[in-house]
């Protein structure tokens, strides 16, 4: 696999959602870290065909991490790991994040590359990292449910949010800050310590998330990124 190491205190990664393998192109020429395969048309966390992950894989050719979003069933899990990408992402609703023996199964079925995805409006997600640890999860990200301009800071607040990134650090699990974020985000996220910052909506043509990828924007937030550690520093 491409996937590039994390250690802790490193600065955040930039993630970006594509849809299709041009997209995918665009977005790594750009200089994105994470080319993250999900269908913007269906939401949050609609899944592409396979056929589409697989030419998305076949496109980058390892020259940045992928990943893809699968339904939060073992199958769907397995397929979409067989794709060769990095990293499989699933989200995790109330009732799959109160079930030990389903997250350890969807762990199993994609050993050592499954990010959970849990959504802000479900309420505080720290205290379900030390399950997704001893389930086999990989990493977990905080991402929401509604793409309709409601940011992921409006839902979460500072606390709760280096809360999150702290367990995981503390449990070895990657961690992820997503959510209808703008680029202009980014400081403010930056002193909660994620390992990557995902982004759609504020990255596309005229901020809508179902138009294609702008790669301006996403060269815009690499700058940002770097701005902000180096004004951190």
């Amino acid at each position: 696999m491409s996937a590039f190491p994390l250690s802790p205190g490193s600065p955040p990664r930039l993630l970006v959602s594509v849809r299709d393998p041009a997209e995918a192109e665009a977005a790594q020429l750009a200089g994105a870290d994470l080319i993250d395969a999900k269908d913007p048309e269906r939401g949050a966390l609609g899944a592409l065909e396979i056929c589409i992950v697989e030419d998305i894989v076949a496109r980058i050719a390892g020259a940045a991490s992928t990943s893809a979003v699968a339904e939060a069933s073992p199958a769907a899990v397995a397929a979409m790991a067989e794709t060769g990408v990095d990293w499989v992402k699933t989200g995790l609703g109330p009732v799959q994040r109160s079930d030990d023996p389903a997250l350890a199964a969807l762990a199993a079925a994609s050993p050592g590359r499954l990010i959970a995805v849990l959504f802000a409006e479900d309420g505080p997600t720290a205290d379900l990292v030390p399950r997704l640890a001893k389930a086999g999860f990989a990493g977990a990200m905080i991402d929401t449910v509604g793409k309709s301009g409601v940011r992921l800071p409006d839902l979460a607040g500072p606390a709760e949010l280096s809360a999150f990134t702290s367990v995981c650090r503390a449990h070895g699990l990657m961690s992820g800050l997503a959510g209808s974020l703008r680029v202009t985000d980014i400081a403010g996220l930056l002193a909660h310590g994620t390992d990557y910052l995902g982004f759609r909506g504020g990255l596309c043509r005229d901020f809508d998330r179902r138009n294609g990828i702008d790669p301006l924007r996403v060269a815009e937030a690499l700058r940002t990124l770097r701005l902000s550690r180096r004004d951190a520093a």
